[in-house]
């Protein structure tokens, strides 16, 4: 190659634009892995991206996040914690019992974050709360433990309800020890149990006629995030059949629920987004003790108690960190 060939080989070389002397890299995507509904999770989705902004990480400037939801069918995670891995997602965040086990299923080697109600020890996802080891660490929301106390505020609301429905989701891995704490509270309280049972929305419906059915005096809606993603249908269905009903998260007073008891359900997909974001950093899960929630609330809606006629005692009110007037 003559002078005048290399001057102009050099010339072609520096006109290239800047990506093809050296790539840029891809930004880092979060698999989302969620067993409720699409549209109802606002609130937790926001609260995870607040957890994401204190680690340095903002959607849609430094990190993508892409969503799969089960729609409330829980035989559906497998299938999608499967998807979000052949995507090869950075980190996956697997929110429910069954999302936490499919996402553990599904990849030993892409760094895993849950957020889970039931104990993950027990469920086998990790060896140590606080030594996780593997690819897996997360968030224990300590939701299913709750039933019992929940129905002893309910007690304390409508001491004269002798009966009392409770719902609960077959499917929910925590669905036999639910049913197990709220039996052995009932019987410590002298109150008589209606079981409910729905695992997809249409069963609703009958679940609340058979309420009517046994005139339940009250209802404790049981923890699931299948109800919580319908939670603004449970809580019409309570109104338009005036029953008194308890409920797990806040989100559910907030959207005229009568009230709630439970770990701050914000407060964890912010702490979830916080070790999302210090894992893309290159933080190991192995070496991020699993976070168990500690925020409890108790959340009363005067609103919905005058509507259904029911004077909330001051002792009550008292209790309550949130009173929605």
């Amino acid at each position: 190659m003559n002078r005048r060939e290399v001057i102009a080989a050099l010339a072609s070389v520096a006109a290239w634009p800047p990506a093809a002397h050296a790539q840029q890299p891809a930004m880092p995507v979060i698999g989302f892995l969620n067993a409720g509904v699409a549209g109802v999770q606002r609130v937790q989705h926001a609260a995870f991206g607040d957890g994401l902004k204190e680690s340095g990480y903002v959607e849609g400037q430094n990190v993508a996040i892409e969503h799969r939801f089960a729609e409330g069918q829980f035989d559906r995670m497998s299938k999608l914690a499967a998807d979000l891995v052949r995507r090869q997602v950075n980190v996956l965040f697997a929110v429910s019992n069954a999302g936490a086990l499919a996402a553990k299923q599904a990849t030993a080697t892409i760094p895993i974050v849950f957020g889970i109600g039931g104990d993950p020890v027990a469920l086998g996802l990790v060896p140590s709360l606080n030594r996780p080891g593997g690819n897996i660490t997360g968030i224990y929301f300590f939701t299913s433990g709750l039933e019992a106390k929940r129905l002893s505020l309910l007690h304390e609301l409508v001491p004269n309800a002798k009966t009392i429905a409770v719902l609960v989701n077959p499917q929910y891995q925590a669905a036999v020890s639910q049913t197990r704490d709220v039996q052995e509270a009932a019987a410590r309280l002298g109150i008589q149990l209606v079981q409910l049972r729905a695992n997809s929305e249409s069963d609703f419906d009958a679940a609340f006629t058979t309420l009517t059915q046994w005139r339940a005096g009250a209802l404790l809606v049981a923890a699931s995030p299948f109800f919580n993603s319908w939670r603004e249908r449970l809580v019409m269905l309570a109104a338009r059949h005036a029953v008194p009903a308890i409920y797990e998260w806040r989100e559910f007073a907030e959207v005229g629920g009568l009230m709630s008891y439970g770990t701050s359900l914000s407060d964890a997909y912010r702490q979830a987004g916080i070790y999302a974001g210090r894992i893309l950093r290159g933080a190991k899960p192995a070496d991020l003790p699993v976070v168990q929630a500690t925020k409890f609330e108790f959340v009363l809606n005067l609103k919905t108690a005058k509507a259904l006629g029911i004077t909330v005692p001051q002792s009550m009110i008292i209790q309550a960190n949130d009173v929605i007037e």
